[in-house]
């Protein structure tokens, strides 16, 4: 289900995406058993202004094109968002561009300065993921024109 649902998308579902999405905590939607919705929340670490923050980070958000339309993802989004509130210091994601005003329409905020990861030569500019990161900041006051740096990790770090 979610290699279909981000084929037609930016950018295809990779082994590195799948990876990213296992672990954590799930929100699943099932009709006769067959998986229609889905999204993940792991746990990642975010620094900002020299804090190392518990992230929940949203990974493999996605609705089966046949099932689009129906308010499916606002569902997913509900339970996910239940989990961050029960655990984390603030959520963060990723967006596609068709994703975009699904995340604004439920309060995340947009980051508008700069990303980076820390990796394994350091903290590293990523330039390229500037301006499709999205954070919901839970009990934690951000300055979103500022730095967020992620952890590391195969594939793509945001």
């Amino acid at each position: 289900m979610l290699v279909d649902a981000f084929a037609d998308g930016e950018t295809d579902f990779t082994d590195a995406d799948w990876e990213h999405a296992l672990g954590g905590m799930h929100a699943l939607i099932c009709v006769r058993g067959a998986l229609i919705a889905h999204g993940a929340v792991v746990q990642r670490r975010m620094l900002h202004q020299g804090a190392a923050l518990r992230c929940g980070y949203l990974e493999a958000v996605a609705v089966r094109e046949d099932w689009r339309g129906q308010g499916l993802a606002m569902a997913v989004m509900d339970a996910l968002e239940q989990v961050l509130r029960g655990a984390y210091q603030l959520g963060a994601l990723s967006s596609s561009e068709a994703g975009r005003h699904i995340y604004g329409s439920r309060g995340w905020l947009p980051w508008q300065g700069t990303t980076a990861v820390l990796g394994p030569s350091g903290v590293t500019p990523t330039p390229d993921d500037d301006g499709s990161v999205f954070v919901l900041p839970l009990n934690v006051d951000l300055d979103t024109t500022g730095e967020l740096t992620c952890d590391y990790r195969d594939g793509d770090v945001w």
